[in-house]
Formats: structure tokens, C-alpha cells, sequence
């Protein structure tokens, strides 16, 4: 697989991939930018097609911690890992203790945590061949895991945007579609739930609807159908490249926000999205909860000072969404120009 010339390379310090074949462990990890400090992300399980898929992932991903790092006043850099196999299938012990040997062989430049098809008791696993984790704390009610703070960041930026661009004082009868309710989904449906929205949900596992629909009064939508919906806010909330050509030209809602990562297929979308009026929450600076979280539990911060500083998303994105009206850029562009200025040097 090319490297340097691949679409998403985008001056990467290092990738490395690993193959322990008593496992079956296949795996990549990607290190962005490590300017302010080591590279800090999650290790995400998924069965990818092939291995260019896995690639341009971990290389999108990595590059997004960066981001998000910087956009959060962090002293972290970005970086990514991706475990390639089914999570439901092949997670055994003796692949997470790979996975673990692989991240110490690294020698601290990238310290992971859970991501998408990984939880807390599978980074505590890789944690037996590797101090260089985060996100597994036992004394803490959720073990350490930061999805609860990912969805809560979300939802303060998702208020944020929704009075913006709305409005609303409240949310309150705002009609909210989300894409995907795993982890940090469902627990942003509860948020919105507990303040008066109406949910409109899809996931690729049909339990995970159910779930939402029985316990949140959600209405059930069917896979694509969620982008073309007669509502205010649309959520992303699965995987990325989900705002392309083809979801654009369906959707009607006039805020989008949401947890997923790399939510834009192509940089051009974010002016796209501005030329249609609709306002684009970037979603490294949305979904900075869990990293922030991270953080604060590998410096002991104390839990009062992270939920300050979550709560700061919503004063974030308001300052890039006025910036962005002024210069009239996009939101994404106005995210990445000032976080680029934090990390880069030179």
C-alpha cells in the first residue's frame, strides 16, 4: 500500500503497521503531528473491506486528534490505531495483549484508548503489555470510559449551534435526526431526550434502535432515509465521509452537529454546506468531550475543571461560527485555520 502519496498522507511523523500471526492481530497506527505533545486516540475494531480502507481511516483519524488536541488548548498531539477484524468476532485476550505489544514498541509517542469496537476492559487488556493508555480508571463509575463526556461535549455543542442558527432558547420541540446510536449516540438521545427534542434515529444494528425508540420515545427511520428528514438538526453519530455530493443535495436540516468523526467526504463540502446556509459544526471540535476527558485523567485534573472545560466547546464553536460569518469561510475552514495555528510550528 502507498503511503506518501496516498490521498490522506498528510505529513504523517510516522505510520507503522504490525502482524502477530499467533493472534491474527493486523493492525495500523498512524502518528500525526506531535508538536504539542504525544499523540493521543483511540483504537478503533472494524471489519474494513480491505486494507486501503483501514489505511485511509487511521490516516483521516490521526490527522482529526491533531485537530481536536489543538482545538481544545491541549498538550497532546494526534495520532490513531486501527485493529482490522470483526469486534463481535475476532477480539480475543491474546490480540489485545498484540495490540499492546505493538503500542509499547513505540516507546510512548502514541498512547490509545477505546474508539469504535473497543471498550474500557478491552484497553485495560492492551494495558497489561503497556502503560501507554488512557481511559481506564476504576475508581470512577464509568471505569474511566470517556463516551459519557464525548455526548455530553456534543450536546453543549449541539445546543450551541441550534441556538445560533435557530434561534431557540431551548430545545424544546427541536426535531433532531441521529445517525447512529452506539455508545455515545444513545447517550446524546438521552441529552436531548431529558431536554424536550424530538428524535428521529437509525443505526446499522437493529437493537440499538429499539433501544432508543423503547426508552427515549425516538421514532425509528430506515438507513439513508435519515439524511432527506423535515428536521431542524441532523447528528452523525456513526462512522465518517457522510456529508458528501449525495447526502448534501437530501439534506433539509438547517444545523448539522453531531459526534462522528471526519463527518465531511471532501474539505469542499464544508463551503458547500456554507453556500446552502446550513451550519456545520466540525466535528473534531464537537466531539472534543472524550479527548478532553482523557486528558484530564492521565494529568489528574479534577472532574469540576473537566466539565468546565467541556462546557467550553459551546463558546468554541460560537467563536468560529462568527469568525466564519465575517470572513465568509466555512466553519470547517475557520476550525482548522485556528488550530493550526496552535500546533504548527515554524
Amino acid at each position: 500500500m502507498a503511503v506518501f502519496s496516498h490521498p490522506e498522507f498528510d505529513q504523517h511523523e510516522h505510520v507503522a503497521y504490525y502482524h502477530d500471526r499467533k493472534s491474527g492481530l493486523k493492525a495500523i497506527i498512524a502518528i500525526h503531528n506531535t508538536n504539542l505533545g504525544p499523540a493521543l486516540g483511540g483504537c478503533r475494531m472494524w471489519n474494513y473491506q480491505n486494507d486501503d480502507e483501514a489505511l485511509n481511516d487511521v490516516l483521516r483519524l490521526s490527522r482529526g486528534m491533531t485537530y481536536k488536541s489543538a482545538i481544545s488548548n491541549l498538550k497532546l498531539g494526534g495520532g490513531k490505531s486501527v485493529i482490522i477484524g470483526d469486534p463481535r468476532v475476532h477480539k480475543t485476550d491474546e490480540l489485545l495483549w498484540a495490540m499492546g505489544d505493538f503500542i509499547e514498541s513505540l516507546g510512548g509517542r502514541y498512547i490509545t484508548a477505546e474508539d469504535s469496537g473497543t471498550k474500557v476492559a478491552d484497553i485495560a487488556k492492551i494495558g497489561e503489555r503497556t502503560a501507554h493508555i488512557s481511559g481506564v480508571v476504576e475508581d470512577l463509575e464509568t471505569g474511566g470510559d470517556p463516551s459519557p463526556t464525548t455526548a455530553y461535549g456534543v450536546f453543549v455543542g449541539l445546543k450551541a449551534a441550534a441556538q445560533y442558527r435557530l434561534g431557540c432558547d431551548s430545545l424544546d420541540g427541536v426535531k433532531v435526526a441521529i445517525q447512529g446510536v452506539g455508545n455515545v449516540g444513545f447517550r446524546l438521545a438521552k441529552h436531548l431526550h431529558d431536554a424536550g427534542a424530538q428524535l428521529f434515529v437509525t443505526d446499522i444494528f437493529g437493537q440499538n434502535v429499539e433501544r432508543a425508540v423503547s426508552e427515549l420515545g425516538a421514532t425509528a427511520v430506515a438507513g439513508d432515509e435519515i439524511y432527506g428528514l423535515d428536521v431542524d438538526v441532523f447528528a452523525p453519530c456513526a462512522l465518517g465521509a457522510i456529508v458528501n455530493d449525495e447526502s448534501i443535495a437530501q439534506i433539509k436540516a438547517a444545523v448539522i452537529a453531531g459526534a462522528a468523526n471526519n463527518q465531511l467526504a471532501k474539505a469542499q463540502h464544508g463551503e458547500i454546506l456554507r453556500q446552502r446556509e446550513i451550519l456545520y459544526a466540525p466535528d473534531y471540535v464537537i466531539n472534543a468531550g472524550g479527548i478532553i476527558d482523557a486528558y484530564y485523567q492521565r494529568t489528574g485534573g479534577c472532574r469540576d475543571a473537566l466539565k468546565t472545560h467541556v462546557e467550553g466547546i459551546g463558546d468554541t464553536l460560537v467563536e468560529i461560527f462568527d469568525r466564519a460569518g465575517k470572513e465568509g469561510r466555512s466553519t470547517s475552514e475557520i476550525a482548522d485555520v485556528i488550530a493550526e495555528e496552535r500546533f504548527s510550528i515554524g
